[in-house]
């Protein structure tokens, strides 16, 4: 089971950042300099102040994983296209694996950009994140092109297309 999926609140930024730095935990060795990446994607919940976070939680309100998704005229880094929906710092708790929360979170995501009728939800990731990259494919998203390299590690842009909206 997955759990369920709401609206981050406030209340959940510290939940949010430990389990945004236990995801990652695993590419530590990947990631040079490791501090300062780090501190960045332990403040996972400041993508509120200029995005949707999304959260999915147990029953008993447990955080199990997180998502930020920021609409076709929100603010991006520059590697996107600006009228791009994006899909940014999808992390789920290592407990949690393999129960489909990623897949949830993302499935949260593309239901918002259909409401913002976006042509293009975007994302960037890794090579070296093997599980997201293959949920991601199996989802539609399409590889773009090569991405930024974040800490030495090289990203790539995937995109999944939406229908035309009337």
């Amino acid at each position: 089971m997955a759990g369920t999926v709401r609206q981050y609140r406030a209340a959940d930024a510290s939940a949010l950042d430990g389990l945004a730095l236990r995801a990652f935990d695993q590419f530590r060795h990947h990631y040079k300099p490791w501090e300062p990446f780090a501190a960045g994607i332990g403040s996972t919940s400041k993508l509120a102040g200029s995005g949707e976070l999304i959260v999915a939680e147990e029953l008993g309100g447990d955080l199990l994983g997180g998502v930020g998704y920021f609409g076709p005229q929100a603010p991006k880094p520059d590697f996107f296209k600006p009228d791009w929906s994006i899909i940014r710092m999808l992390v789920v708790d290592p407990g949690a694996r393999g129960r489909g929360v990623g897949r949830l979170l993302t499935e949260a995501c593309l239901e918002r950009a259909a409401r913002d009728r976006a042509a293009v939800v975007a994302l960037h990731t890794t090579p070296i994140m093997e599980v997201a990259l293959a949920m991601y494919l199996r989802m539609g998203f399409v590889w773009e092109g090569p991405g930024p390299t974040i800490y030495g590690v090289p990203y790539d842009i995937y995109l999944r297309s939406f229908p035309r909206w009337e």
